[in-house]
C-alpha cells in the first residue's frame, strides 16, 4: 500500500475507513474542459472539508496528454486516502486507471455527459451531494474490467456502441448532452453486421451481430438498464450480445430495454470472468465511452474487489444505489 513520506501511514482500506472518524487525507482531480464553474467548486470543496476538520485537499488537474492516470497515481502516492474526481466518464475512467488496487477511495463528482458509474452508484450530479457522501464515509469495494491492460468499471463494448460513441460530435455532446449519441446511433443503424466468436469461461457461441457490450453495471442515461442483473461487486461481467436484423427488431429491442426486461428480443446475456470477443473484421471499441484502437478482438478479464467508492449510506445495501435520494 503507498504510504506518506511525513506519517508512514498507509491507506485504510474501506471498512476502516468506514468506522474510523479522523479526519482523511484527500486529493481533487478537475477537469478544466468538463466542469463548469471551476473557482466556485474549489471553494466549496475546500470550505465543506475544512468544516468537516479534514486537511486542505492536494489539487491536480488533466491534461490532454494525461486525463487523469498520473494525478490519480501521484495523489495516492503523496499520501491522499480519498480522491475527488470532477469530470465525465472518460475522466473518472482515467482516474480508476490509477486507483484501482491501491484502496484509496474514489469520489465522483460528476460532471460530464453521460456520468453513468455516478448514475449506478445513486451519486446525483450536484457537486456538493458528491464531497458530503465521501465525508459520511459509506464505502463499497467494486470489481473492475480490463483490456489490453486498460481499465473500465461501467462497460466496454464492440461494434455498433463504439462506433456511435466515436461519431457523436462534441461540440453536439455539450449543447444536448445523450441525445446526441442518438444522432450518432442512427448513422450506423444500416452497417454490416459482425460475425463473431463469443467465448466466455471457455464457452464459445458463434454468432451474427451488430455490437456486444462487457459490463460491470447496467444503468445507461434516461433511467434504462441495459443489463439489469449486472452486480458490479460479484466478480463477474455481464455479456451482451445485440442482433437485431430490422426495424421491427429494434424497437423490441429498445422497449424491452427501457422497460427493464431480463429477457429482451435480440439480446443474449451470459455472465463470466474472461470474455474474449473476436470478429471476422477490425471494428471499433470503446471503454467507458472512451474509444480506443479498433481491432477484431476485445478480450476481457474482470479484477475482482479492486476499487473502493464512496457510496451513500447505507453502503450494505445489495443496491448500490439504494441510500440515494429518492425520485418522483
Amino acid at each position: 500500500m503507498p504510504h506518506d513520506p511525513e506519517t508512514s501511514e498507509t491507506v485504510q482500506p474501506a471498512a476502516e475507513q468506514r468506522e474510523d472518524d479522523r479526519p482523511l487525507r484527500s486529493a481533487v482531480i478537475v477537469n478544466p474542459n468538463r466542469v463548469e464553474g471551476l473557482d466556485e467548486l474549489r471553494q466549496e470543496i475546500a470550505d465543506t472539508l475544512a468544516e468537516a476538520g479534514w486537511p486542505e485537499p492536494a489539487w491536480f488537474d488533466t491534461t490532454a496528454e494525461d486525463p487523469g492516470t498520473g494525478q490519480a497515481r501521484q495523489a495516492v502516492e503523496d499520501g491522499a486516502e480519498v480522491v475527488f474526481v470532477a469530470g465525465g466518464d472518460g475522466t473518472v475512467r482515467a482516474c480508476i486507471e490509477g486507483l484501482a488496487g491501491t484502496g484509496a477511495a474514489l469520489a465522483i463528482l460528476p460532471g460530464g455527459t453521460g456520468n453513468l458509474l455516478a448514475a449506478n452508484l445513486g451519486i446525483p450530479t450536484r457537486s456538493v451531494d458528491g464531497i458530503r457522501i465521501a465525508l459520511e464515509r459509506g464505502r463499497r469495494t467494486i470489481d473492475v474490467g480490463e483490456v489490453d491492460g486498460q481499465v473500465f468499471a461501467i462497460m466496454a463494448g464492440m461494434g455498433l456502441d463504439a462506433a456511435m460513441m466515436d461519431d457523436a460530435p462534441t461540440a453536439l455532446k455539450a449543447r444536448a448532452g445523450s441525445i446526441a449519441y442518438v444522432f450518432s446511433a442512427l448513422k450506423h443503424l444500416a452497417d454490416d453486421e459482425m460475425r463473431l466468436e463469443v467465448t466466455v469461461d471457455g464457452t464459445t457461441r458463434r454468432r451474427r451481430a451488430r455490437t456486444v457490450v462487457v459490463g460491470n453495471v447496467g444503468r445507461l442515461q434516461a433511467g434504462t438498464n441495459l443489463l439489469p442483473d449486472a452486480e458490479p461487486d460479484n466478480g463477474q461481467l455481464e455479456v451482451a450480445i445485440i442482433a437485431p436484423r430490422s426495424l421491427k427488431h429494434w424497437v423490441q429491442l429498445l422497449w424491452g430495454v427501457v422497460r427493464g426486461k431480463s429477457r429482451v428480443p435480440s439480446r443474449e446475456v451470459v455472465r463470466g470472468r474472461e470474455i474474449s470477443v473476436v470478429s471476422d473484421r477490425p471494428q471499433p471499441r470503446q471503454l467507458d465511452g472512451d474509444v480506443i484502437e479498433p481491432s477484431e478482438r476485445l478480450d476481457v478479464s474482470v479484477r475482482p474487489d479492486a476499487l473502493v467508492v464512496c457510496v451513500y449510506q447505507p453502503d450494505e445495501s445489495e443496491d448500490l444505489a439504494e441510500g440515494g435520494p429518492r425520485k418522483g
